[in-house]
Order: C-alpha cells, then sequence, then structure tokens
C-alpha cells in the first residue's frame, strides 16, 4: 500500500493532463475531473481514475489540485 497521499486534480487541459500523468509516473493515486470526455480517457489510460463529478474527485482525496483558466473557475469549484 502506498503512503504517498491521494491526489485530486481538476481540470485536464493542456496543462493539467501531462502534470497529472506525470504523478501516475511517480505512484501517486490521482482522480481527476474536467469537462472534456477525452481528455478524462487519457487519463484513466495513463493509470488514474477518471470521476464524473467534483465531489467525486474530492471525495477520497488528501490533496486537491486545481488547473483552470482563472479565479472564476477557481471560485466556482471552491464554492460550488
Amino acid at each position: 500500500m502506498s503512503t504517498l497521499p491521494k491526489i485530486a486534480w481538476i481540470g485536464l487541459g493542456i496543462m493539467g493532463s501531462p502534470m497529472a500523468e506525470n504523478l501516475i509516473k511517480a505512484g501517486y493515486t490521482v482522480t481527476g475531473y474536467t469537462l472534456e470526455a477525452d481528455k478524462l480517457e487519457r487519463l484513466a489510460k495513463a493509470g488514474g481514475t477518471a470521476a464524473g463529478s467534483i465531489a467525486e474527485a474530492v471525495a477520497d482525496a488528501d490533496v486537491v489540485i486545481t488547473m483552470v483558466p482563472a479565479s472564476p473557475q477557481v471560485e466556482a469549484i471552491a464554492y460550488g
């Protein structure tokens, strides 16, 4: 069993996808969510878990990382 923290990754775009994949390669458990189905498939192919919602992605996470365009998106994630 890994002692590494479980990571929730929100935002799997141009920067987010490769960063999340690097964490998977390093042995982290990554559950991700994004609005684009093809990016969720990419995460799953890399060994991560695709979540159906933000709430699902963060439910069992020790660390939450957001990689979204700007403050309005961060606020929408954090405050609902």
